[in-house]
């Protein structure tokens, strides 16, 4: 597995024991075919690292994060920018852009913040298949 950090990486950075959280990862790998998003979990010292690189915290998280050119993303900002690089039929929830950002993320809070509750959680992050390892920005 990858662990070295490329600044031209675009890297998701999600919270690994969220079962909501690792569905959207789910989701990207299938639906990411030209493999433009690296992928990190927040509970791995990289990701820590990269909560600190920008200023978020990590002691608790909230909210996946986008790094992107140097500059991090999150709340509905971040999932905009994913699903802008998605293919069709999914890059259709670019109309959500509409909806003035301090709404989206209030609504994104909504489930974010219920996440564990709605969705449940792992006891330990996921380990990714051998197939889709590369991937992942992990701490080995």
């Amino acid at each position: 597995m990858p662990s070295a950090i490329d600044s031209k990486d675009q890297i998701i950075l999600f919270d690994g024991v969220c079962k909501l959280c690792n569905a959207w990862i789910k989701f990207i790998i299938k639906y990411d075919k030209e493999k433009q998003f690296k992928l990190c979990s927040v509970q791995s010292s990289q990701g820590k690292t990269l909560l600190k690189r920008y200023g978020l915290p990590t002691d608790h998280y909230e909210t996946m994060v986008l790094v992107k050119n140097k500059k991090a993303y999150q709340k509905s900002s971040a999932f905009l920018k994913v699903i802008q690089q998605i293919s069709y039929p999914w890059k259709a929830l670019m109309i959500f852009k509409v909806i003035p950002e301090k709404l989206r993320d209030w609504l994104y809070d909504r489930i974010a913040l219920n996440r564990y509750k709605l969705f449940g959680r792992y006891d330990h992050c996921q380990i990714p298949s051998a197939e889709h390892s590369e991937r992942f920005i992990d701490d080995k």
